[in-house]
C-alpha cells in the first residue's frame, strides 16, 4: 500500500510539472466533468488525502478550505507539499496492526458511519487515481501528451537483474 502511496505522490509532481506548460488560465478553466478545472482538481486530491489521513490521525476536520484562497499553480503546489509533509509520516508508518482500527464519524446528517483505516487508505488511493484519469481525459483535450499512468518503470521497486 505505501508503495501506491509513493506512485500516487510521484503522480502528482509529474502533473504539477505537466501544468508549467499549460497557461494558467487554462488550467483554472471549468471543464466537463470531475470537480472542475484542472488547478481544482490538483487541490482537490491533495485536501482529500489531508482529510482523511487526518482523521485517521484522531485530528478533527478542518474543513475544505476555499479554493479562491489557492486559484493559483503555485499556490495549488504549495498546498499540496503542506499536506504531503502532514500525511506521509502516517503513510510511512503504516503497518499491517492498524489496517482494521475503526474509523468513527459523522456521515449524513445525523447519522454516525465507521470505517476500517485500511478502507479508507485505499479509497484514498483509488480516489487520486480516478482524478489522475481524468485529468489526462483534459490534457488529450487541449492536444497535450498526459502524465503517464504507468506504475512500471518508475523506480518505486528495486529489483536485482538475474544472472
Amino acid at each position: 500500500m505505501k508503495k501506491l502511496f509513493e506512485y500516487n505522490w510521484q503522480v502528482r509532481n509529474e502533473w504539477f510539472d505537466w501544468c508549467e506548460t499549460v497557461d494558467e488560465q487554462e488550467l483554472l478553466k471549468r471543464r466537463t466533468g470531475g470537480p472542475g478545472s484542472i488547478l481544482y482538481t490538483l487541490f482537490h486530491i491533495a485536501e482529500c488525502e489531508f482529510a482523511w489521513i487526518n482523521s485517521l490521525q484522531g485530528n478533527p476536520d478542518q474543513g475544505e478550505p476555499p479554493f479562491e484562497d489557492y486559484a493559483s499553480l503555485r499556490k495549488v503546489k504549495a498546498f499540496s507539499e503542506q499536506c504531503h509533509a502532514t500525511v506521509a509520516p502516517f503513510v510511512q508508518a503504516w503497518n499491517d496492526g492498524m489496517e482494521h482500527l475503526v474509523l468513527t464519524g459523522e456521515g449524513p446528517p445525523g447519522q454516525r458511519e465507521s470505517f476500517a483505516y485500511g478502507e479508507v487508505m485505499r479509497h484514498v488511493i483509488a480516489h487520486e487515481i480516478h482524478h489522475v484519469g481524468q485529468l489526462s481525459v483534459w490534457s488529450r483535450e487541449l492536444g497535450k501528451q498526459p502524465v503517464t499512468a504507468n506504475l512500471i518503470r518508475r523506480g518505486l521497486y528495486k529489483t536485482q537483474e538475474a544472472n
